[in-house]
């Protein structure tokens, strides 16, 4: 079963509807006992860092969620905020702390006088091939909607990037944890394949 967590965010509906499309025994829920009983576990995420924080600290069991992912070693993905705030920290609405489960900030993304936020499809560059991206060929392309980005502190946790003005991490990993800073549940066949390729990981 797969859990969506939900702290308020817009897209979760989204991400719930394109997993039951795939035909997955999917869940929106933040109860401890589904948290615990899900193969896989999705933090989607619309907003800004602090105030995304703000709402998960509220509305997630942070503690509970730790022991399935960081102890248990739980597949997790984190989509656009829900991946930004895997980082240390994040300068959006104000300096607040992300969870730091991936080393990390988050900040503006320096576009080059190209418009922010960066919005629609862009093809993203594979850095560290992999699982992940089964099924890839000529299938690369995704759709962002975001003013910030995260700047890692290890590069051996950067999977694939965009470039929007300077080069921006768009997927990211720490064992079995991910982040994706496009929208998978917009990006149509590419973002189902991806959603796929993350589901079969155990």
């Amino acid at each position: 079963m797969i859990c969506v967590l939900d702290y308020g965010s817009g897209n979760v509906g989204s991400v719930f509807n394109v997993l039951n499309f795939l035909g997955y025994d999917v869940k929106i829920s933040n109860d401890i006992e589904d948290i615990q009983n899900s193969s896989h576990l999705i933090l989607p995420g619309v907003g800004a860092f602090k105030s995304s924080m703000k709402k998960i600290e509220h509305s997630i069991p942070i503690d509970i969620l730790e022991k399935e992912v960081i102890d248990k070693g739980k597949p997790f993905l984190g989509i656009c905020v829900g991946m930004q705030v895997l980082a240390d920290t994040g300068d959006e609405g104000g300096e607040c702390d992300g969870l730091g489960w991936i080393p990390g900030k988050i900040k503006k993304i320096n576009t080059d006088d190209l418009p922010l936020p960066h919005i629609g499809w862009n093809n993203i560059e594979i850095i560290q091939d992999g699982d992940l991206f089964q099924g890839f060929k000529n299938v690369n392309d995704f759709y962002f909607v975001h003013s910030y980005a995260f700047h890692l502190s290890n590069s051996e946790n950067l999977l694939a990037k965009v470039e929007y003005g300077s080069d921006v991490n768009a997927i990211i990993k720490k064992d079995n944890i991910f982040g994706f800073q496009f929208h998978p549940e917009k990006s149509q066949r590419a973002g189902q394949l991806i959603l796929k390729n993350f589901l079969n990981f155990s």
